[in-house]
């Protein structure tokens, strides 16, 4: 099957399983996490796209091309701008119960406003506010849907947001959105920690439990194993023995902090 986008990347990594890469490196330099993977499966009946992307070219043809006659789920892993803005393509979109109030007004971009890159124009035609889907519906921690052949059950993650959510699935797969990946990590104040830390511990746990899981983030190389929770788990940890080389970023309003693994982004505010 063709796609012809020149924005998304579109790859089949498994029968029932496309990824659409999107590079967000284009709307400002300063964030390297490319590509951002949204994530579609295809069940017998149902198809559940995980993400709405940057909201530059549209989405949602691609989407109808690949699902055929089966009715779409659309659910975004957290509110952070990336995931959300392809919401207004869509009619009814799913998020955590702690950030439907986030995505369910228009979102406001304008601290792209200074990006030196050309496509943020787009932003700046709709003013820099990006209208929200007709409908958000809210997604509670165990909550499961039948795809037909695939079941996924809903897991709250709380710590790179407060409604993150990852998803598990009857065939394997446990898609870790933000919460876990190899790049940049934007984390909220140390004194919040412990809740990013318990997510950590949770998921890892999860992965003793069903071995073999195969992870996949939401932000550059898929899939992974147990080896990247734990990476994270330990590297943040170590923060505290790293604090004194920490270095102002300001676009972020954050403290950048550096291991052989990882760079971490800690909220000032």
């Amino acid at each position: 099957m063709s796609i012809d986008n020149q924005h998304f990347e579109v790859s089949k990594h498994k029968d029932y399983l496309y990824v659409i890469k999107e590079n967000i490196s284009l709307v400002h330099p300063v964030y390297t996490n490319d590509p951002l993977n949204i994530y579609l499966l295809l069940g017998s009946h149902t198809a559940l796209l995980l993400d709405t992307g940057c909201g530059l070219s549209p989405l949602k043809p691609i989407v109808d091309k690949l699902i055929g006659e089966r009715k779409l789920l659309v659910f975004n892993t957290h509110y952070h701008w990336d995931h959300p803005l392809g919401n207004e393509e869509f009619n009814e979109v799913y998020i955590h119960e702690n950030e439907v109030d986030l995505v369910s007004k228009p979102y406001d971009v304008s601290y792209f406003k200074d990006s030196p890159n050309e496509i943020v124009k787009i932003y700046a035609e709709k003013d820099f506010l990006i209208p929200p889907a007709k409908t958000i519906k809210p997604l509670k921690d165990g909550d499961k849907f039948d795809l037909g052949d695939i079941d996924i059950k809903v897991i709250h993650c709380p710590g790179h947001s407060p409604g993150s959510i990852c998803l598990l699935t009857s065939n394997g797969e446990l898609f870790t959105s933000d919460v876990a990946y190899y790049g940049d990590q934007f984390l909220p104040k140390k004194e919040e920690f412990p809740e990013v830390l318990n997510t950590l511990s949770k998921l890892i746990k999860l992965c003793e439990t069903q071995e073999n899981l195969e992870l996949y983030p939401s932000h550059r190389n898929y899939p992974c194993d147990i080896t990247l929770l734990k990476d994270l788990y330990e590297g943040i940890k170590n923060i505290d023995n790293l604090w004194v080389t920490k270095k102002s970023f300001d676009f972020f309003e954050a403290w950048q902090i550096d291991d052989k693994k990882f760079r971490y982004f800690v909220s000032r505010t």
